[in-house]
């Protein structure tokens, strides 16, 4: 079993900043790739970023590109999601997800991770 834990949500007002960071937990081995994907109210799940295992392989939606940067400490078992110049569109539950059972290096399609947080919300006033 493979635990990731969110944090780092809240309020903030438009063009402020938040990081969020996920910590994984169980058993966790071997090369596999982590992203953070966000569901808005009335919205499908969609992929945000993702980062490969050596963090040299890096993607992002196009509509975060330029303002938010993911980055992963191995070490700590954490990755990050820091996001700046927010606004009211980013406003969503924020996931974080591993591919560990049948990795690739970057998936940025939400069928192709295993395991997955319990979800931060972000909340973005105007």
């Amino acid at each position: 079993q493979v635990q990731l834990v969110e944090s780092g949500g809240g309020l903030v007002q438009a063009g402020g900043s938040l990081r969020l960071s996920c910590a994984a937990s169980g058993r966790t081995f071997g090369t596999y790739a982590m992203g953070w994907f966000r569901q808005a109210p009335g919205k499908e799940r969609e992929f945000v970023a993702g980062i490969s295992w050596s963090g040299g392989t890096i993607y992002y939606a196009d509509s975060v590109k330029g303002r938010f940067t993911i980055s992963r400490d191995n070490a700590k078992n954490t990755v990050y999601l820091q996001m700046n110049s927010l606004n009211a569109e980013d406003t969503a539950v924020y996931y974080c997800a591993a591919d560990i059972d049948y990795p690739r290096v970057v998936p940025t399609s939400e069928w192709e991770y295993d395991y997955w947080g319990q979800g931060t919300q972000v909340t973005v006033s105007s």
